[in-house]
């Protein structure tokens, strides 16, 4: 039998692969971010190195195949076709929330299937902050060893929380929790959220915390309450409905929060990243790597070659663009001018960043 976490899951892929569930009125920013043009480049296309290290692991691009889905039979050769992409293009991967298969230890397998697949590409486990309370130390590592992870996802995803009716809307002591994972485990601890952006105030808790990289899961891409609309109409909810219509574009969106997020770790772009132009330029204001999810989902259904197709195009749009804008490799990208405009700039100045040379607001710890 399948039990409640399980079944949402299959829902929830369905409906992100079906149904319009983008951001309606918020964009990413990466519209209001232009990159300086090199009409002299004086470097050959084919030579550009896009490798990087990323949390101890060499990857060939700085890309991960954003956490998608597991928990159900159904998402197994989901996962497969994924992971099989990250493992040939030499980029990484996240699974979904492995809380699933704590639930329902028979659902491990559409978890391990990643590693199987995907033997020497950088994988991270995933794990809701709503659920490390319960599970505790003991409880992560478990989920880290289901699938031998270079890494450990802890995501916040407490806007999808408030709008699900079945939601876990206690978010105390988190970030206690966070702090002594952090300490006890030896695997890096990533910190991400799900599409409402991440903070210049929260950056800097889970900096002391202790975690190794943020990944600001900005608004402007995939609206996890805008998916839990369609379940709520489905089951005729009208409450979480509401909700959901309501906060549908709720957030900080992706291309503001990585600048407010600009503190001494890692950074990962996730949120409407959508082609190889997002990347660089995400690249290009700090991240050390950027990631997406939706964009793999349609083509994950038909298996490994069409999420091939899809990758080994953003990451040929992701070398153009390092090309133009006169880059060798991701360190001159690092060290490339940048322009922001629009509302994101007037975002950013309101929260005191002088966004002429990005630095750091003036009341910056």
């Amino acid at each position: 039998m399948i039990n409640t976490t399980s079944r949402r899951k299959i829902e929830h892929l369905k409906l992100c692969a079906e149904s319009p569930v983008e951001s309606r009125r918020v964009r990413a920013g990466f519209e209001d971010v232009s990159l300086i043009h090199r009409a002299l480049p004086e470097l050959n296309m084919d030579e550009i190195d896009i490798s990087v290290d990323f949390l101890g692991k060499r990857i060939k691009a700085p890309f991960l195949i954003a956490s998608i889905t597991g928990g159900h039979p159904e998402t197994i050769p989901v996962n497969a076709a994924l992971a099989a992409a990250a493992e040939e293009m030499g980029v990484g991967i996240g699974v979904g929330s492995q809380r699933a298969a704590i639930d329902d230890p028979a659902q491990e397998d559409s978890f391990r299937i990643v590693r199987d697949e995907a033997p020497n590409a950088f994988v991270y486990g995933n794990v809701g902050a709503a659920q490390i309370r319960q599970y505790g130390v003991e409880g992560v590592e478990k989920l880290i060893e289901m699938i031998d992870a270079d890494a450990l996802a802890i995501h916040l995803n407490f806007l999808q929380e408030a709008v699900q009716p079945e939601g876990d809307r206690d978010a105390t002591g988190c970030l206690g929790m966070i702090t002594e994972i952090c300490s006890q485990i030896k695997t890096p601890v990533i910190v991400k959220e799900t599409g409402a952006g991440i903070s210049r105030e929260d950056a800097l808790l889970l900096q002391k915390a202790g975690v190794s990289a943020i990944d600001v899961g900005g608004a402007g891409g995939t609206s996890w309450a805008g998916v839990e609309v369609y379940r709520a109409k489905e089951s005729r909810d009208s409450v979480s409905e509401r909700l959901g219509e309501l906060f549908w574009d709720f957030g900080i969106p992706t291309v503001a929060s990585l600048i407010e997020s600009r503190v001494s770790l890692p950074l990962i772009a996730t949120g409407g990243v959508r082609n190889g132009l997002d990347i660089a330029k995400s690249i290009a204001l700090g991240a050390s790597a950027a990631s997406a999810a939706l964009p793999f989902v349609g083509p994950s259904l038909k298996g490994k070659e069409s999420v091939i197709s899809v990758l080994s195009c953003m990451l040929e749009e992701f070398k153009a663009a390092m090309f133009l804008c006169g880059c060798a490799d991701i360190q001159a990208l690092h060290n490339a001018p940048v322009v922001v405009t629009g509302w994101t700039r007037e975002y950013l100045e309101q929260r005191g960043f002088n966004v002429k040379d990005l630095s750091l607001p003036a009341n910056a710890l």
